[in-house]
């Protein structure tokens, strides 16, 4: 009896050991909290060799376009130091929306998303935790990158012979609409959940509004503005930003507009992202 009596004892006592162990564990998963999922993030960025590579292509590029257009001198007369300087960053914010792209689609293709959300169960924590990251890091690339770019063709392109344009702050309006740009490819991404849909859709949003803004008549000042590709070139005072391609609207409007719209796609993201399984 007595036997009997300790040994239910001691199963009582591990029963209870391992519901406190599971109930601390479950406890520490619903607690992580914004800071650990932004650790988290960081560590898959970089630690995905593609995004690594689509990253660095990202900031090299602007400094490349700067070097060639300089030492070419394939400057339009009416061009400004600053545009002409910066004549590649709309290919190198298309691959900043690639970057966003990749980062929540690149979960689902490698099945890691499920491990993700088993670690940090709150998925609105996580999708601001990834927004965080490609918009940080890309504003902070892209505001070095281009100010590179701009000091680059500055002292390469003949003193005098064209406008200098006004480096600031657009150089600042510039690297937001980087950020802008992934998100809007973050937010692609988890609503495709397929990184080559992806990175077509978010191609096809960036380059679609300045193509059939003009279809719209009065409304093709706000149609053409919707894109970051079309703040970008407001911002860069290029000379290839004409109202027909890019709308009306002022850089800094453009800009507002596209944060926006960008904005509402996330939470939409972010609305879907709770109602699926994964």
């Amino acid at each position: 009896m007595t036997t009997t009596t300790t040994a239910l004892s001691g199963n009582r006592r591990n029963r209870n050991r391992n519901r406190n162990r599971n109930g601390s564990w479950n406890q520490d998963r619903d607690r992580t909290g914004f800071r650990e999922a932004l650790a988290y993030e960081w560590i898959k960025f970089r630690s995905v060799r593609s995004t690594l590579w689509t990253t660095t292509a990202t900031a090299v590029l602007p400094v490349i376009g700067a070097v060639f257009i300089a030492a070419t001198g394939s400057l339009q007369p009416d061009d400004t130091v600053l545009g002409g300087s910066l004549t590649l960053t709309v290919v190198a914010q298309m691959l900043a929306a690639v970057v966003g792209a990749l980062v929540a689609s690149g979960e689902y293709s490698g099945g890691t998303i499920r491990t993700t959300f088993a670690a940090c169960p709150r998925r609105g924590t996580v999708l601001a935790a990834k927004a965080a990251l490609v918009g940080g890091v890309m504003y902070l690339l892209a505001l070095a990158s281009c100010t590179a770019a701009y000091l680059v063709g500055d002292a390469m392109l003949p003193e005098g012979r064209y406008a200098q344009g006004e480096p600031l702050p657009a150089l600042f309006g510039v690297a937001a609409s980087f950020s802008a740009a992934a998100v809007l490819g973050l937010a692609v991404g988890t609503l495709v959940r397929h990184s080559a849909g992806a990175v077509t859709t978010v191609t096809g949003l960036l380059l679609l509004p300045s193509l059939f803004g003009p279809l719209f008549g009065d409304a093709e000042r706000w149609v053409a503005g919707l894109s970051p590709t079309a703040a970008l070139e407001k911002l860069t005072q290029t000379s290839d930003a004409v109202d027909a391609t890019v709308g009306s609207l002022g850089p800094w409007p453009s800009l507002l507009l596209v944060a926006a719209c960008t904005a509402a796609l996330t939470l939409g993201a972010l609305g879907l992202l709770r109602r699926r399984d994964v």
